[in-house]
């Protein structure tokens, strides 16, 4: 059959038409409830427009606390026997002396003698896992905002059930108590072996400890209070003493006769210390050649002056003042800029390196000035003591690294008289002592 133009633009017309009436066609049902719930989201976006608010913590209120029942426990839930809900009491407690631990006690309504507790420094509260912020976010639709507080401590507490009056309130104190008996009896195993097997060094190391680290007793205390109050005082000796810290020297005696009881050596070098400084007077006993290249230049210059020594008692205790300087040197190094690769591997006694920072406290491995000059001060009173009260300054003046200029500077201040002999310098000390005045820095 055929067709004319006319006939098929007819026919193109008539699926152009049909194409429009299914453009135009009514929607099915599914598209009737996707309209209907893109307006309710649409509703609901538009009804919540809220001003948020954020709260910091104050340190002097108590932040809200959350907390879960891993028993399943409802604190609202309902009473069985009146049918009525009931809210359970909640009681926070806070540590006296750590006011950041927290206890939580929450205790139910109807007369259990089962509390649940939870803290935020022990159990799943303590534990490391944690690697976010918790706060509390509260909506008020009257007024449109939105408040968001932090939590206490930024821990959940994990309550768990107790049953009331078993076991200790205060675990922590219990397993710190528990910790320190522990503690002790390793240490008490510990000095109980070394009586046995340990070296005599190390027994003596351990009874000078066990001294120094000795508990009150009530009943000392009371006699010391009894000694004390018995103890007259001397004015002078107090106003010597505090010329001693103005002066900022060893201690002294302005009214000695002999150069030893200008400086008492006992008030500089205790009876105590005396057994950790044998090291060279044992070096002696042995036969090297570099065994002295680790100590100060004034210390191996004078060698061959205690080998010439044959009482042995004074042998050591010339030997035991080399190393006493020889320890205030290190530590002056170990604590200074410029010393410290040189005293990097001294070994020092315990003893003496505790009466060090109490002495001379070095603040960041740093002494300030007048901690540094206490200490030259130190040394070179032993100096003295080592060359019989007529000592050379060009030794001295290398280990302390300071110039001769200086050096004289320190030993007039101690009230010593400075000569000199075939272009030497040499301090002496004059009884009685005469110390320079005192000069005072002027303010600008």
């Amino acid at each position: 059959m055929d067709f004319d133009a006319d006939d098929s633009k007819a026919t193109e017309d008539l699926e152009l038409a049909r194409m429009d009436l299914d453009l135009s066609s009514p929607p099915t049902e599914s598209k009737k409830k996707k309209k209907k719930k893109k307006k309710k989201n649409k509703d609901r976006e538009s009804s919540v427009q809220a001003t948020i608010q954020v709260f910091q913590e104050q340190p002097e209120k108590l932040p809200p606390l959350v907390g879960y029942f891993p028993s399943g426990f409802d604190p609202n839930g309902h009473n069985s026997d009146e049918g009525e809900p009931s809210s359970a009491m909640a009681k926070v407690f806070r540590n006296k002396d750590k006011p950041k631990r927290l206890q939580l006690v929450v205790t139910p309504a109807n007369g259990s003698k089962v509390d649940f507790v939870g803290t935020n420094y022990i159990g799943e509260a303590a534990a490391g896992h944690q690697h976010c912020n918790y706060a509390l976010g509260v909506l008020d639709k009257e007024t449109q905002t939105l408040k968001i507080v932090p939590i206490a401590s930024n821990k959940i507490f994990r309550l768990e059930p107790k049953v009331r009056g078993l076991g200790s309130p205060n675990e922590e104190s219990e397993s710190l108590a528990k910790g320190e008996s522990a503690a002790q009896q390793k240490a008490d195993k510990m000095n109980r072996l070394n009586e046995k097997f340990g070296t005599n060094k190390s027994r003596r190391e351990a009874n000078k400890l066990q001294v120094l680290n000795r508990e009150h007793n009530p009943q000392y205390e009371r006699d010391l209070d009894g000694t004390i109050k018995q103890i007259v005082v001397n004015k002078e000796d107090i106003e010597s003493s505090q010329v001693h810290n103005v002066r900022n020297t060893p201690p002294y005696n302005a009214a000695a006769t002999t150069p030893q009881e200008a400086y008492p050596l006992d008030k500089i070098i205790f009876a105590g210390e005396w057994d950790f400084l044998e090291d060279i007077y044992e070096l002696l006993q042995k036969e090297a050649e570099d065994k002295w290249n680790a100590y100060p230049t004034f210390v191996s210059n004078r060698i061959h002056k205690l080998q010439k020594i044959e009482d042995e008692d004074e042998k050591k205790r010339l030997s035991g003042i080399f190393s006493y300087i020889t320890h205030l040197v290190k530590f002056k190094d170990q604590n200074s800029m410029d010393g410290a690769s040189s005293a990097k591997n001294h070994k020092m006694p315990r003893i003496l390196r505790q009466k060090f920072e109490s002495m001379f406290n070095p603040v960041s491995r740093k002494l300030s000035p007048e901690k540094h000059n206490f200490l030259i001060s130190y040394v070179l009173v032993l100096s003295l003591y080592a060359d019989e009260f007529r000592s050379d300054l060009s030794d001295i003046a290398k280990d302390l690294k300071i110039s001769s200029a200086a050096l004289r500077e320190h030993y007039e201040h101690l009230g010593c008289k400075l000569v000199q002999a075939k272009k030497i310098w040499y301090a002496t000390l004059p009884v009685p002592l005469k110390f320079p005045s005192l000069r005072q820095k002027r303010r600008r």
